[in-house]
């Protein structure tokens, strides 16, 4: 059984979050805290994904807004880490929030497992252009949604069954283990709540 790691964004992915749905209804899904969901630091937080991997070797790796630029480090920095893949949900700019500041550093180099983004060409914390660059520099698929907003809560979306079709295909990818060439990402257009 492969484990699901969710990593969420600033703040959490409390009730009715679609990651809240996954913990609570997936036996395979496990999400990874933090000492503080509202002022993280990148080190503290890439040391709790780390550590969660460790325990769940194999697991894929599923992160919503700023959680992404968790994974993309965590990758970058921590390449000899067992995971199988990851699933980044409407990454965050973090230059968008004072908040954020600290993930400024993201990681613009192709990353070295199986990984598809997922944009919304309305999401006010990355431009659609911002989500295909990063999905370019990471070697990634990308999947546009349309106009989902932040693919949250106040954008409409609870268990979002999409997401785990998502997550499913990903894995499938990852038994093959073959990295695409630094190509432009393909764009598979999907549906969103």
């Amino acid at each position: 059984m492969t484990r699901t790691l969710l990593i969420p964004g600033i703040d959490g992915s409390p009730d009715p979050h679609w990651q809240y749905w996954w913990q609570a209804s997936d036996p395979t899904a496990l999400t990874v805290h933090q000492d503080d969901w509202s002022n993280p630091t990148p080190e503290a937080w890439e040391a709790e994904v780390a550590g969660a991997v460790l325990q769940h070797p194999g697991a894929i790796l599923v992160a919503h807004s700023l959680g992404c630029l968790v994974v993309a480090r965590l990758l970058s920095y921590w390449p000899q880490l067992n995971i199988a893949g990851a699933l980044m949900v409407a990454p965050a700019d973090p230059r968008r929030s004072m908040r954020l500041k600290r993930f400024a550093d993201v990681p613009r180099n192709d990353l070295p497992v199986p990984v598809t983004v997922v944009a919304s060409r309305n999401d006010p914390w990355m431009s659609f252009a911002e989500s295909f660059d990063l999905a370019d520099d990471w070697g990634a698929a990308l999947v546009d949604l349309g106009k989902a907003g932040h693919v949250n809560v106040a954008s409409g979306f609870g268990p979002w069954p999409r997401g785990v079709e998502l997550r499913d295909a990903l894995a499938r990818r990852s038994n093959y283990r073959v990295r695409p060439t630094k190509a432009r990402p393909s764009a598979a257009h999907g549906w969103g709540v």
